[in-house]
């Protein structure tokens, strides 16, 4: 008898190399890929001492109190507000145009205290540091158009600094606390 030939049949592909190219794939991905990275909020802390600073005096008139609720409600100075209108009221605090003697003599006394409920949303915190510092942006604009006629991010950092001086950012933030005025 004659001996039949078989033919294997192999249909199978050869995947040793196929861990190495994956491996490349991911590499070149990752490599390539940007992540977006949070930038958060900006804020210049204060030098860490030992020792408690004295507490120091402040004349209630340079203060304006933001607070906000559990409920996500604004409070400027014990009343209810909105967002929407916190810049505007932060500006005229902080210039003093009637001179007003509720309001600060000038805007370098001027305080923003800002206090919040730990329940506070982010987004509606977030919202409020935006709309106080907007309020700083748009007062340092304006004296700067007053004073040399361009943008403050226009102007050398020499006539920047004056400026931040005439118009200082001072946010006072309290530790949050539990079920702030409901």
């Amino acid at each position: 008898m004659l001996k039949k030939e078989r033919r294997k049949n192999d249909n199978s592909i050869n995947a040793g190399s196929m861990a190495d190219i994956a491996f490349l794939l991911l590499i070149f991905f990752l490599v390539t890929t940007t992540i977006a990275e949070d930038q958060g909020i900006l804020v210049q802390l204060p030098r860490w001492e030992s020792t408690p600073p004295e507490p120091t005096p402040l004349n209630e008139r340079n203060v304006l109190n933001v607070l906000v609720n559990g409920k996500n409600e604004l409070l400027v100075e014990g009343e209810l507000a909105f967002i929407s209108n916190l810049r505007k009221h932060t500006k005229t605090f902080i210039s003093n145009p009637s001179g007003s003697d509720k309001m600060p003599i000038s805007p370098d006394k001027a305080i923003i205290s800002l206090k919040n409920d730990r329940s506070t949303s982010y987004e509606t915190y977030i919202g409020v540091y935006n709309e106080l510092k907007a309020a700083y942006r748009e007062l340092r604009d304006e004296e700067s158009y007053r004073t040399h006629g361009k943008e403050f991010a226009l102007l050398t950092k020499e006539d920047q600094k004056k400026i931040k001086n005439k118009i200082p950012l001072i946010i006072s933030e309290a530790e949050p606390s539990d079920h702030l005025i409901q």
